[in-house]
């Protein structure tokens, strides 16, 4: 094929190109519709201003060596919203780090969630953590207690806890494979139908490899403890829906 010719009369190329041979794509016009979608009007654009500055109050205020602030921390990330509050989580985890060794020296032995997610969020930041202080919850025979089993929230905290360990550490190797066989034990017998739905996702879906936007979804949906918070992420996840679909119609056209 010829891609340029030169003429006499200006001395200018004229660039010749075949016309390309594209398949249509996949999406037809499927993302068109919302070219003019709006992404927020004037009211929810007040009301997410609101309910974030509400959300930035409490993270804020809940003071840092709290099993609350571990709570709220780790609720504002599944609920997708973590991202308008990095400068502040940050902060809070920081100061978690430095005082990691006297911190979690006060809970109690028996306190599985607490001294699990304390761990999470510290390794998932980043943060290197040591990981002895699950030998706590360890027997004389260096075997889980039993008796944590019957803490189902506390069991799901030190499964998604061991998900976090490095080459090396047996007691979170062996944290994984007790918690994985215990959940699945006690799956059938759970009578709370949401705690179930929970324990079922975690077993199928890893908190450390999941699709963000997908764990907000489920989680937003059976999360109700905190209004401000459900509202907040609600309305964040709706206008970042709207967001992606305008962006999806321009990449379509």
């Amino acid at each position: 094929m010829e891609l340029c010719t030169q003429t006499v009369a200006t001395d200018e190329f004229i660039i010749s190109r075949r016309a390309g041979n594209h398949h249509p794509t996949a999406w037809g016009d499927h993302f068109l519709v919302y070219a003019d979608l709006p992404v927020a009007n004037e009211e929810e654009e007040k009301k997410h201003e609101d309910l974030k500055e509400e959300v930035r109050k409490m993270l804020v205020m809940t003071p840092s060596k709290s099993l609350q602030k571990l709570d709220l921390i780790n609720t504002i990330q599944r609920l997708g919203v973590a991202y308008h509050f990095e400068h502040e989580i940050e902060e809070s985890l920081s100061y978690m780090y430095t005082h990691y060794q006297e911190w979690i020296s006060e809970f109690d032995g028996n306190d599985l969630h607490a001294i699990s997610l304390c761990f999470r969020l510290l390794r998932q930041q980043g943060y290197y953590v040591s990981c002895d202080a699950f030998r706590r919850l360890t027997d004389d025979q260096g075997n889980f207690k039993k008796e944590l089993v019957n803490n189902v929230h506390g069991m799901l905290s030190l499964y998604e806890a061991a998900q976090y360990r490095v080459h090396g550490e047996v007691i979170l190797d062996e944290a994984l494979n007790f918690t994985i066989t215990q959940l699945k034990l006690i799956l059938p017998k759970l009578s709370d139908s949401q705690l179930a739905q929970q324990v079922n996702d975690a077993l199928k879906f890893s908190i450390k490899d999941g699709i963000v936007r997908v764990e907000t979804r489920k989680y937003i949906s059976f999360y109700h403890e905190n209004e401000v918070l459900r509202n907040f992420a609600k309305l964040d996840f709706n206008i970042l829906q709207r967001l992606h679909k305008k962006e999806l119609c321009e990449i379509t056209r």
